[in-house]
């Protein structure tokens, strides 16, 4: 059996472990007798008042150092990579995966495929079960890492086994029955492909899923993503217009069932389905909470009612601005219909709104958050852009100024020679960068 030990990167100032002499380079091998598989195993074990460390040094002396602290007081030790383990990868070779469907020559690590469910606890990843053991499940539930967030596609066994193409992805369906048993809150998500999980099959699966009320707070509904990069990969689809509404009608008639018997609408479609039907996104009541708004559930109503909740508040003037602001096709009109809102109290600000199409991975691809910079240069280098240019916050690596082909905002502002500006991701948020100044 693997032996977990962690490498010390840091020891804070004036905390107990410098106390103790525990430096940079050291490792830690157990606390209280117990090996430290990850953070969640430490954070567990960091909690009790009395505490026996277990610290390797370079030339391998092992020390034994008795700790008795506060029970929220904390050792002071820090680790290189959040989860002081390394990642797990997703071993399935999903019919629908986006990842198979990326071109070559990008950065390595948007090729990595994660199906870990410490990910999912931290940051919110959709897990297939198939990567977890009973061991996994039993930590899940001793340490409450709850939500987690589970892709489910189907709960027909055998057919997901097939969109999954792993002959154990059937079986993995029985841990969900643990961990309700063991009363952890969960979310799900089915990725409707045409032809396979849908129709009879999504009415099965809405139905058994229903059976996991309430610990299963909520299960969304998303269309495949399809780029133009899927050779040699399973034959799906996009879905068509009446399709999307099809797809809606069983959505909204099991949300009025179970409404009217648990309370809660429970199934939820993505904002994508309604640009697809040609239908308007619903009211706030119907998305219980925005449980699933990272998942692209509720994103635009959402929007939509903080910008007009920030809006009625404001004060027409006669200010002087022309800018532009570009997206992609799925929040196009709502982000048109609210520039021009803007443009009638404040008449001198001109605003200009572009729809990017995505050349790079494919039309059908209508989210802002894969629009890369490249398509965003070729398509507005010719147009009326104004003293700025308003960009989503999506369209960037997290906490980076760089788009998903690796362009800087600097390159891009320079290849248009217009001022850009991200702007985050609230209806208020929208407001103030148009008004800005």
């Amino acid at each position: 059996m693997k032996r977990h030990e962690h490498i010390i990167s840091g020891v804070l100032a004036g905390s107990i472990a410098e106390e103790m002499g525990i430096q940079a380079g050291d490792k830690l091998l157990s606390i209280n007798g117990h090996e430290i598989e990850d953070v969640f195993d430490y954070q567990f074990y960091v909690e009790d008042e009395e505490i026996l460390l277990l610290i390797e040094k370079p030339d391998e002396e092992q020390w034994e150092l008795e700790i008795e602290k506060e029970a929220d007081e904390q050792l002071g030790l820090e680790f290189d990579g959040g989860l002081m383990d390394e990642y797990r990868s997703c071993y399935n070779k999903c019919i629908f995966c986006f990842i198979d469907q990326m071109p070559p020559g990008m950065r390595e690590t948007l090729y990595f495929k994660d199906d870990d469910s410490r990910l999912s606890f931290l940051q919110g990843n959709y897990v297939t079960l198939t990567n977890m053991s009973d061991h996994d499940i039993r930590r899940i539930i001793r340490y409450r890492l709850e939500p987690i967030n589970i892709s489910f596609q189907t709960t027909n066994p055998q057919l997901r086994c097939k969109m999954l193409h792993n002959r154990f992805a059937g079986d993995a369906l029985k841990k969900v029955d643990m961990l309700y048993q063991g009363g952890i809150e969960m979310n799900g998500q089915i990725v409707l492909c045409k032809g396979v999980n849908d129709g009879e099959e999504l009415e099965r699966s809405i139905r058994d899923l229903t059976a996991y009320l309430p610990l299963l707070k909520s299960v969304s509904v998303v269309p495949v993503g399809l780029s133009k990069y899927r050779e040699g990969l399973y034959p799906l689809k996009p879905f068509t217009k009446e399709e999307a509404k099809e797809v809606l009608s069983v959505i909204h008639r099991w949300q009025e069932k179970l409404y009217t018997e648990c309370g809660t609408h429970f199934i939820h479609a993505g904002d994508e389905w309604y640009l697809l039907a040609g239908e308007e996104v619903p009211e706030a009541e119907r998305y219980d909470g925005y449980l699933q708004l990272e998942n692209g559930v509720g994103m635009l109503r959402l929007l939509l009612d903080e910008f007009r909740a920030g809006y009625e508040s404001l004060t027409g003037d006669g200010r002087q601005a022309k800018l532009s602001i570009a997206t992609a096709k799925l929040a196009y009109p709502y982000i048109r219909r609210m520039a021009a809102k803007l443009e009638e109290k404040f008449p001198n600000v001109e605003i200009h709104v572009y729809c990017i199409r995505n050349d790079f991975f494919g039309e059908m691809i209508t989210v802002s958050g894969l629009v890369t910079a490249q398509d965003i240069i070729a398509q507005l280098k010719d147009q009326e852009l104004g003293e700025r240019l308003l960009l989503p916050c999506n369209m960037l690596k997290a906490d980076e100024d760089v788009f998903l082909d690796d362009y800087t905002v600097k390159e891009v502002a320079d290849a248009l020679q217009v001022s850009i500006h991200i702007v985050k991701s609230s209806g208020q948020d929208f407001i103030d960068a148009v008004l800005e100044g």
